[in-house]
């Protein structure tokens, strides 16, 4: 879409060339401007609810594919397919960054949520074992490449767009929904299992019920489609354009930038996975606490967690990225020790929701700034390709070893390991954010 600030004249050869090259001059409106961070937000969410609904409904459908064997058995095969979806994301990073920088943010957006869909569509009307026999766990992990190789991209798409369209004083602030609809896309799954659960009984949920979050899923990556429009583009044709545009090589002559997204991603990816994800397991298998009750610590330390994303977005406009990172990685390097020491002795719902609530709030300095300062540390004509494949690969790598990493510790009797490599990982970061230099402050347009 094409932007230009109110009473420009220009000449009739001007506005020829303007119906032929889009032309981006960002004199939004405060109500476009919102608008835009809403729907590409949005996209966000629904990305996030379909890629987490399959992880909330494995008990349920596990069956359905993976007929042999115990219910552990089953529950480990798809598992396996889960963490194909972590290894195809450096992939969708580098396809979908290339895609943003030489086609704009909006078209790859738009194609990365309606590729969600798919597979989600794909899962909520696949046949099962019974039926076509080894077919379905084969379409099964088909429908969850599609999801991974989409997560992937959708990260530095949403980053870069979000980055650009925000206003440059308030960045931080606008910028932060990138992790408030990821965290209201996991809440939103969880929340739409508990609802089916109230209406259904448990052999109806593995019959059918299952299906339909991910038929939700797929209809809500549609609204895309509807709102697309309110998706300003953010890039013009003297950027996607150039012979640079999403050029891997291009990306290669920025190697302190991408070792500085690698390691924060390291850090911040870890602890991400570590305190939400594994956390209920942790406190279930370590605390011996009780599944149901867990599961209401993390639903509550979870909205918190979401609530204190644009707070601390804000904060980052006042004292800088770089300031924040080293608050981040510092405070999680000095308390991630303590933290899971307690929380694997906690026998208090009350203490185990604050030290959660504790961690997460270290961990939100990262989060709420974590697409932001990957995009100002590149470029425009490769800031999503930076930004998609560097977080890509290293959340693949750290991020999606985590549980298991943590889990090998505990079954071979040693699980203070594991809080030390918490530990260790973050103080690589720590270093990483002291001898970075401070991301972008002005606008975020080269040309």
């Amino acid at each position: 879409m094409r932007i230009f600030a109110a009473g420009n004249r220009r000449s009739a050869g001007q506005r020829h060339r303007a119906r032929l090259e889009p032309i981006v001059t960002f004199a939004l409106s405060h109500r476009q401007r919102l608008a835009a961070i809403a729907t590409g937000s949005a996209g966000n969410l629904i990305e996030w609810f379909d890629f987490y609904i399959y992880a909330f409904t494995a008990l349920y459908f596990a069956a359905s594919f993976f007929p042999e064997g115990d219910q552990t058995a089953q529950l480990l095969q798809v598992a396996g397919i889960y963490a194909v979806g972590f290894l195809i994301r450096p992939v969708g990073g580098w396809y979908f960054g290339r895609f943003a920088d030489r086609h704009g943010r909006r078209a790859a957006l738009v194609a990365s949520v309606l590729m969600m869909g798919a597979g989600s569509l794909l899962i909520a009307t696949l046949p099962t074992y019974a039926s076509i026999g080894a077919w379905a766990p084969g379409l099964l992990l088909l429908a969850r490449l599609l999801q991974g190789f989409s997560t992937g991209g959708q990260f530095g798409a949403a980053a870069t767009y979000l980055s650009e369209v925000a206003a440059d004083a308030r960045r931080g602030f606008y910028a932060s929904f990138l992790y408030v609809t990821l965290i209201a896309g996991q809440l939103c799954a969880l929340l739409t299992l508990v609802a089916l659960q109230q209406f259904l009984d448990e052999a109806e949920l593995r019959a059918w019920g299952w299906r339909v979050p991910f038929a939700i899923g797929a209809c809500m990556a549609l609204i895309v489609l509807l709102l697309r429009n309110h998706l300003h583009e953010t890039t013009d044709n003297k950027t996607t354009k150039s012979a640079e545009a999403g050029s891997l090589l291009a990306l290669l002559r920025h190697p302190k930038a991408l070792f500085v997204v690698m390691s924060l991603t390291a850090g911040g990816g870890l602890c991400l996975y570590t305190f939400t994800t594994y956390m209920q397991k942790f406190l279930v298998n370590s605390a011996g606490m009780d599944i149901k009750v867990t599961s209401n610590v993390m639903l509550a330390a979870m909205f918190g967690f979401m609530l204190l994303q644009p707070a601390m977005g804000a904060l980052s406009d006042r004292i800088g990225r770089r300031k924040c990172l080293l608050l981040f990685s510092g405070l999680m390097t000095l308390s991630a020790v303590p933290i899971l020491t307690a929380l694997s002795k906690v026998q208090d719902v009350g203490t185990a929701f604050l030290l959660v609530l504790a961690a997460l709030a270290i961990l939100s300095l990262y989060t709420s700034i974590s697409g932001l300062f990957k995009a100002e540390l590149f470029p425009q004509h490769i800031r999503a390709l930076g930004v998609g494949l560097a977080h890509s690969i290293s959340i693949a790598i750290f991020g999606g070893s985590a549980e298991y990493i943590a889990l090998f510790c505990k079954r071979a009797g040693q699980e203070q390991i594991y809080f030390w490599y918490v530990a260790a990982i973050c103080a690589v970061a720590f270093f990483t954010a002291l001898f970075m230099r401070e991301p972008r402050r002005a606008t975020m347009m080269d040309n």
